[in-house]
């Protein structure tokens, strides 16, 4: 199978699956089904379907890991306009079908893949950046590497991202809790003493590092990691990880159609008002400046 987005490799029964927009810093059209983002369902299933592979590693080119969804398709790939008078509002059975595919059907392929999963995180790691690490069995970060929710600084406050029970489940309500309601960003080695990863190492050892762990899970026997796999499904199911992925999408909707009132940020109009993501979301960071967030 041939990719445009991602690298696909696999050697000694692991597949490194890389992302490879580095001029966008891996934003990818997570929500829907983004051509992008397809590339990467299609690796993780073929990794699964490959009884030669045991383990998957997902890690990023460039300067960054992922810094999440792609902001300039944000809300159009649901038919939003820029909202001039005289546009159509788009549908709730359209935002419903495209967050229920981006946040249900496609990272099922992750959390609930047959094969060990393991993020490898350097550079910036922002909301799926976050996600990953959540949704994969292990996970290692550099200790440089910057990983934060900050798209809930859209408006979220908590609710419309995927793995708000993962996170709770991960670092504590509390420490979820900061990470939601602030969107700040956290070190890699910070991530590792809160449990967000399993380990931060020196950036110029991530690679050898994730790569030790890989091969140790490859000494595991296939039908061991299959059952081993298939139990925690069983025990992910009991403890509600699976249906979180349903309050997920359906909460995502909700915020789509949220309504600002004239005091409060609206990343849309900004978008359209600055002519462009990227000074939309730095406006909004540099809101928590003086906060120090």
């Amino acid at each position: 199978m041939s990719y445009k987005y991602i690298i696909y490799e696999v050697k000694d029964q692991i597949a490194t699956i890389t992302l490879n927009k580095p001029d966008k810093m891996n934003a990818f059209q997570w929500i829907g089904r983004g051509e992008d983002a397809q590339e990467v369902w299609n690796a993780f299933d073929q990794a699964a379907d490959d009884d030669d592979v045991k383990v998957i590693i997902l890690k990023g080119s460039g300067r960054a890991f992922t810094v999440g969804h792609d902001l300039t398709k944000v809300g159009f790939i649901y038919g939003m306009g820029t909202g001039k008078a005289g546009e159509r509002k788009p549908s709730q059975r359209i935002r419903l079908k495209y967050d229920k595919m981006g946040m249900d059907d496609n990272m099922m392929h992750v959390f609930l893949n047959p094969k060990i999963t393991i993020s490898q995180l350097h550079g910036y790691c922002i909301g799926g950046g976050v996600y990953f690490p959540l949704l994969c069995d292990l996970a290692v970060a550099a200790e440089d590497a910057k990983l934060g929710l900050t798209e809930q600084r859209l408006g979220f406050s908590g609710s419309g991202v995927l793995g708000i029970t993962h996170l709770i489940y991960t670092v504590g309500m509390k420490r979820a809790m900061e990470l939601l309601l602030t969107g700040k960003t956290i070190s890699g080695k910070e991530a590792a003493e809160i449990g967000l990863v399993n380990r931060a190492v020196p950036a110029d050892k991530l690679d050898e590092e994730t790569r030790k762990l890989a091969t140790a899970m490859t000494l595991l026997p296939r039908d061991g990691i299959a059952i081993g796999k298939a139990t925690r499904h069983i025990i992910f199911d009991r403890i509600g990880l699976i249906s979180d992925f349903i309050p997920a999408y359906i909460s995502h909707t909700l915020f789509t159609n949220l309504r600002w009132e004239d005091d409060e940020f609206n990343f849309f109009k900004e978008r359209r008002d600055r002519g462009g993501a990227k000074d939309a979301f730095h406006a909004r960071d540099q809101r928590y400046k003086s906060l120090g967030l």
